[in-house]
């Protein structure tokens, strides 16, 4: 456990009893501050009690009297759509907001740094989409190269709960919109930024307070190295808002769209090849066609984040390229779960948007593609450039007709609305050299607790039918 710094003998606020705000409560009783906790559910009070912490309800009259600052789980809204009526009452009386993320950077550095043969590091990463197969990526390649690593964040472990560093760790964190929005230190040595699609609109107040929320990353004194994913327009602006001229190294710009050239340091993967170049010279490569846990351009392009942030650390190529042969990939992201006759079934549930779910339809060639659940505002018109990959669709959820309509008549769709008769009417009408993909551009609350039930009953169905 990081012991939480800076708020020593303050009465310190705790909003949101899950897994990151109860570590937070202990990481702030370590570090000798007081907690006062809360959390709208009972079970998550009870959860509170039985770790010995004191509860508190901060909208009550005169509850944040003498409270140093707030600290926010990341699902709680903090300004829009509206403000928590705890976080509100907190603005009212002055008291600051920060969260686990905040409090991780204040405390990671300790006493005694300064004996280290290598400083600790630690690398921060963002995005819309592949997020969490990077920062997966990156440990286990540090792994494999022998380096003392923890991943944490939206993966792994909560930050609070890292081991405190030592001699050479790294600390890999996947970082959401909505941590990076509000943590009030962000100083990571390494901070990535893989991509951006619409999502979480409401939470943000639109796309600039989306954009701007993954931008913070680099904003707090900037990191030492910069990696950027320039193939949409807010990478390109970032990447030049960050370089001090075209030839800065400590930027260096990602791409699975296209040649990156330049006086530069640029990673980007096309038609299935990885090149690193420097000074307008290609100074390593790789061929990503094989790699069994990483297929696709959407893979590509993470493969490119990590390989960056890995070099940046000074692993050589073989390595690397070592380290992602053995990379098996994570559950519910491009993960096959079966195959007969000729047929793949491949698990994305984490396709819970439009530009995640395009990206794993490109990934295969005929589809016969398992989509729906709660769409998300934008719509499907991004999905319409990749469907001519689709044999047919088969639609889930409460509002599968209206997901089936959205598709447009140039797709042969079917409203199965459950995922078993999803999965049986696919399994039945599918060819050999086809997909089975669920990929469901969609959010799973109507039907499911999380995009990992969703998964889950996915292969279990897949595993019923082959059976027999």
């Amino acid at each position: 456990m990081i012991r939480v710094r800076g708020h020593e003998g303050e009465r310190v606020a705790v909003l949101g009893l899950g897994r990151s705000g109860l570590s937070a409560a202990k990481a702030l009783r370590a570090g000798g501050a007081l907690p006062l906790c809360w959390d709208d559910g009972a079970s998550g009070r009870a959860a509170a009690e039985a770790e010995g912490l004191d509860l508190l309800d901060p909208t009550a009259p005169g509850a944040l009297e003498g409270v140093a600052a707030m600290i926010v789980s990341p699902g709680i809204p903090h300004l829009y759509p509206a403000p928590h009526p705890a976080v509100l009452a907190a603005l009212k009386a002055g008291v600051p907001l920060d969260n686990d993320i905040g409090l991780f950077f204040r405390s990671w550095a300790e006493e005694g740094w300064e004996n280290f043969d290598l400083p600790p590091k630690v690398i921060a990463v963002t995005g819309s989409n592949g997020k969490s197969t990077t920062s997966a990526l990156i440990a286990h390649i540090l792994r494999e190269a022998g380096r003392d690593v923890q991943l944490a964040g939206n993966i792994g472990v909560g930050v609070l709960d890292c081991e405190p560093a030592v001699n050479g760790s790294i600390a890999v964190l996947e970082l959401s919109s909505y941590q990076t929005d509000l943590a009030r230190a962000l100083t990571p040595d390494i901070a990535v930024f893989i991509n951006l699609s619409p999502d979480h609109l409401d939470r943000h107040g639109g796309m600039g307070g989306y954009f701007a929320a993954k931008r913070r990353l680099f904003a707090e004194g900037g990191p030492d190295r910069a990696v950027v994913g320039v193939d949409e327009a807010e990478g390109l602006y970032l990447a030049g808002q960050l370089a001090e001229g075209p030839g800065d190294d400590r930027v260096i710009r990602i791409s699975s769209a296209g040649k990156l050239d330049g006086p530069g340091w640029t990673v980007h993967a096309r038609k299935g090849f990885l090149s690193e170049r420097r000074k307008s010279r290609q100074v390593s490569s790789a061929d990503l066609r094989e790699l069994p846990g990483l297929p696709g351009a959407h893979n590509h392009q993470n493969v490119c984040a990590a390989w960056a942030a890995v070099r940046s650390l000074g692993l050589s190529p073989s390595v690397i390229k070592g380290a992602l042969a053995t990379f098996t990939g994570l559950p519910h992201r491009s993960q096959p779960v079966g195959e007969a006759g000729g047929i793949r079934f491949v698990n994305d549930s984490k396709a819970t948007n439009v530009d995640a779910a395009s990206r794993a339809l490109q990934a295969f060639d005929k589809v016969r593609w398992i989509c729906g659940g709660l769409m998300k505002e934008g719509g499907l018109d991004l999905l319409h450039p990749h469907l001519d990959r689709v044999a047919k669709a088969y639609v889930i959820g409460r509002e599968a007709e209206a997901f089936a309509l959205a598709l447009g008549p140039g797709v042969t769709s079917e409203v199965c609305t459950t995922m078993a008769q999803a999965v049986a009417r696919a399994a039945e009408e599918a060819e050999p050299g086809e997909t089975v993909l669920l990929a469901p551009a969609a959010a799973s609350f109507d039907q499911y607790d999380n995009f990992e039930k969703r998964g889950d009953d996915f292969a279990s169905e897949v595993a019923r039918v082959l059976a027999g």
